[in-house]
């Protein structure tokens, strides 16, 4: 297994994140790299929606700074830290790839985790519970327009409270807060990601997708979701012991620096 090698960074088993969308604009890449060059793991999970083609089909955009995060997953792989890549809904061309392995780097469909303190988790990106993406792809892509359209006025209010001040804020988070029927989705989504674990004989689930960090029990089964690196800028991580918590950076105002990772308690 990985063994740590510097002090200045975090040693942990286990990190999970998801929906990191390169290839978008509203990807967080430097946050994110600032994070990996923070850590130090064993395994590293990518669970779905990493590469945003989608997106790259509507107007392509690929800045230096999403290289550089490829490159460093590359190069963790690399130094020994096992990397497993479970697609997701924008990143579907490589599930037919599912099942490869390329030395430290495999791709795999769904994933079954075991931590270090003996429990199962399964690993999947999350779409399979959504029912528009099962029932109708267009009705999928309507619904990533919608966001990426809400996600464009979001940069604009963020760039007005920029200049007054004011630190970044969500309005996609905002919305799923508050309107009823986007919490109702989120709470069937979760019920449903507990179930496939449940019904597996599984202890919890890690899923993405839904771009809502979090970790409660439902029915005897832990869910969590790693969030995303759009609005949260979060990633689940498993201890050496195997404890699992949320960690999420703090934004600052100009997007370019990020301050150390904060654990948030379960």
């Amino acid at each position: 297994m990985h063994k740590p090698g510097s002090p200045h960074k975090a040693f942990v088993r286990s990190v999970f994140v998801s929906d990191v969308h390169l290839g978008s604009r509203d990807c967080r890449a430097k946050e994110l790299l600032r994070f990996l060059d923070g850590i130090e793991t064993d395994y590293l999970f990518l669970v779905g929606d990493i590469v945003d083609f989608w997106s790259l089909r509507r107007s392509f955009f690929w800045p230096e700074e999403h290289n550089e995060v490829v490159r460093a997953i590359l190069a963790m792989a690399k130094e020994g830290t096992r990397v497993i890549y479970v697609p997701g809904n924008h990143d579907d061309n490589i599930r037919e790839f599912c099942g490869s392995l390329f030395g430290s780097l495999s791709i795999r469909r769904r994933y079954v985790h075991s931590t270090a303190d003996g429990r199962e988790f399964l690993v999947m990106h999350g779409d399979e519970f959504d029912t528009a993406v099962k029932c109708s792809r267009w009705l999928a892509r309507f619904g990533a327009s919608a966001y990426e359209f809400m996600m464009r006025v979001n940069r604009s209010v963020n760039a007005c409270r920029h200049a007054i001040g004011l630190p970044y804020w969500s309005l996609a988070t905002y919305l799923k807060l508050r309107l009823p029927k986007a919490v109702r989705y989120v709470a069937a989504f979760e019920h449903a990601a507990a179930q496939a674990a449940r019904s597996r004989g599984l202890d919890g689930i890690v899923c993405g997708h839904i771009h809502r960090a979090g970790m409660r029990e439902i029915d005897g089964v832990l869910y969590c979701n790693d969030g995303d690196w759009v609005e949260s800028c979060t990633a689940l991580v498993e201890s050496t012991s195997g404890e699992l918590s949320l960690w999420h950076a703090a934004y600052s105002h100009d997007r370019t620096e990020v301050s150390a990772m904060v654990e948030a308690a379960a």
